[in-house]
């Protein structure tokens, strides 16, 4: 498994992943016809901007598999004046799931952050109907801060929680917890 920082060739490959997970967690969530017919034109152009000349504080990583990608995560550093760098995606594909991807990129995001945005906070969104994201950011450590509307692309106003952590080192030590509990239950 090779962890590699995302280029501007890499942006269809992503778009297709995040509309792939879209299509299978947010199912009857988003809209079909956006799910179907617009998706994928959308967010092809939102990662060919993101990647085209990508502002200093944004961080693009990949886990890749022999050439396949597997999965990725997307930060904003010092996003948010008060809660700080958003982690704005987080996509893994569902015939690598179960292996912890989602839980290595999140880790290596949140060294990313240390490193570069040391003194502020890390916050996520993720939909409510998204159970199983939610559980996994509640075990390691998330705070659910607020609910709120998003206005979702297909035009939805679909609720969303925040899930915040105090600090980049609180997440990356979240998750080194979880990842122990993990091996020893195994």
């Amino acid at each position: 498994m090779e962890l590699k920082v995302a280029e501007y060739s890499d942006y269809q490959r992503i778009a297709q992943l995040h509309v792939k997970s879209w299509e299978k967690h947010y199912q009857g969530i988003l809209g079909k016809d956006y799910l179907e017919n617009e998706a994928l034109d959308d967010r092809q152009v939102i990662w060919q901007t993101r990647l085209t000349n990508p502002p200093y504080n944004q961080h693009v990583l990949m886990l890749e598999d022999n050439g396949v990608l597997c999965g990725f995560v997307c930060a904003f550093g010092n996003h948010d004046f008060e809660r700080g760098t958003i982690i704005d995606a987080l996509h893994v594909d569902d015939a690598c799931r179960g292996r912890g991807l989602g839980a290595r990129l999140l880790e290596e995001i949140a060294k990313w952050i240390e490193q570069y945005f040391p003194d502020t906070g890390v916050y996520l969104e993720v939909l409510k109907e998204n159970v199983q994201a939610i559980e996994f950011y509640e075990h390691i450590d998330g705070e659910n801060e607020v609910e709120r509307l998003w206005n979702a692309p297909c035009g939805n106003q679909l609720p969303e929680l925040v899930f915040t952590w105090r600090s980049a080192t609180d997440l990356r030590k979240a998750l080194e917890s979880h990842r122990k509990c993990s091996v020893e239950t195994d």
